[in-house]
């Protein structure tokens, strides 16, 4: 969804709530009047379903001339039975009344804002990066990138350029949206573009009520730097990723370019804004409706189901998992299948780990050369001679890893049920052996 002066996701809504309920001031019917006359006028002007304001509309004059809202003297519970009114007749979870004078004041001046204060709001937006918070790359080659908005500010797309840029050489990339809340339409088309191929590719539409026409987002023809449009994508998603986010979601995945692991996401496909009804009451309203060209629909209410419905807490290692082996498979080289397998086994370890008993854990006990091992909380710890000690990650029964370090792992040698010795491995193979000292 779009965000801008008037624009807000609904996290913003939720706070506005809370802060409008301070000391409140008695209701008169005068401007219950007028509330309800202020939200029927832009129902009927902007509201994206004409059927459904007719009965929104008929509802709030009945129950104002019969007198429904006559004993409700508390501003904040009147915004809150008029919204309730306008859900027990087709619930849109964009749409609100709300008391807020503090906030509507502060809105006011900022459509006044000077120069100074936008510098200010951009300022803001720098601070966090634009909503782009962590891109990195995992073992395996798989490019990992985390951003929590989709900003609307114009030098984020500076910034998208640049993470698209650092993600260009992976082998599969993760993108994880699971606290992302939305924004931009144009910066979802513009990053959108990045991993899919021409011809142009069109990804989503936005009709609009007022005034009446279809606004169509395809992907770009041109784009600076490298297109991703055949690495392997995944993309993770919670309850609450919403709007904007929802819309990448199910653009890509709707397209066949993306897996989508994780929750259900929350269910807005509506673009909304609040809208001023006089100095004391506001609305939320939606005033565009997303249509998806493949779908016919949109994700309003249902929400973006993902590939492979799995806890949001676990569906980075899921990913992780799935990318190396989808890797593995299609690999022909030997040297990078091995490295992909090797990788996979250590993802592998974090979603099912091993479990070892504690008594064939302590035979494992002992000093091994320069290695030392120890029992700690039923737990092994590994200690070479000047390094720092690092917890062992048990990958089958004898064999272990280190979440410190991929590219080592630590085999121990039986002969006859007995431990005997320690051997070092690389993704190449044994590098070392180191018999266990008596």
């Amino acid at each position: 969804m779009k965000k801008s002066n008037y624009l807000i996701i609904l996290s913003l809504f939720t706070f506005s709530l809370l802060s409008g309920q301070g000391n409140q001031p008695t209701l008169d019917e005068a401007e219950k009047k007028t509330v309800i006359d202020s939200v029927c006028a832009n129902l009927e002007r902007e509201y994206i379903f004409p059927e459904i304001t007719k009965k929104y509309v008929s509802q709030l004059r009945e129950n104002l001339r019969s007198g429904k809202y006559t004993l409700i003297k508390n501003p904040q519970e009147f915004a809150t039975k008029l919204t309730a009114d306008l859900v027990a007749i087709h619930p849109d979870g964009h749409l609100h009344i709300n008391y807020n004078p503090e906030w509507i004041k502060d809105a006011k001046q900022r459509d006044n804002r000077d120069e100074t204060a936008i510098l200010k709001e951009k300022r803001e937006e720098q601070i966090t990066n634009y909503g782009f918070n962590e891109i990195k790359i995992l073992p395996g080659n798989i490019g990992y990138l985390k951003f929590n908005s989709f900003s609307y500010l114009e030098d984020a797309f500076e910034v998208a350029a640049g993470a698209m840029s650092f993600l260009a050489n992976a082998d599969a990339v993760i993108i994880d949206l699971r606290e992302n809340g939305g924004g931009s339409p144009e910066m979802i088309q513009f990053l959108c573009s990045y991993f899919l191929d021409n011809p142009r590719k069109h990804l989503n539409s936005f009709y609009y009520k007022e005034p009446e026409k279809t606004t169509q987002y395809w992907t770009y023809t041109y784009l600076p730097g490298k297109r991703l449009d055949t690495i392997d994508l995944y993309l993770l998603t919670s309850r609450n990723t919403f709007s904007g986010a929802e819309e990448f979601s199910y653009n890509l995945k709707n397209l066949k370019r993306a897996t989508v692991i994780g929750e259900t996401t929350g269910g807005g496909a509506y673009d909304a804004k609040f809208i001023i009804l006089n100095n004391n009451f506001m609305m939320m309203l939606p005033f565009a409706r997303a249509f998806n060209p493949i779908t016919k629909t949109n994700w309003e209410g249902i929400g973006v189901e993902p590939d492979i419905q799995i806890p949001a807490n676990n569906a980075l290692e899921t990913a992780q998992v799935l990318a190396m082996k989808k890797l593995s498979e299609k690999e022909t080289d030997p040297k990078f299948k091995k490295y992909y397998l090797w990788t996979y086994e250590g993802y592998q370890s974090q979603i099912q780990p091993v479990t070892i008993p504690v008594a064939i854990l302590n035979s494992y006990v002992g000093k091994f050369g320069p290695r030392t091992i120890t029992l700690e909380d039923n737990a092994l710890y590994y200690q070479r001679e000047g390094r720092a000690k690092m917890k062992m990650i048990p990958l089958s029964e004898d064999y272990f890893g280190f979440q410190e370090i991929d590219y080592f792992r630590l085999r121990f040698i039986k002969e006859n049920n007995t431990v005997t010795a320690v051997e070092g491995h690389t993704v190449d193979g044994p590098v070392d052996r180191h018999l266990k000292e008596e």
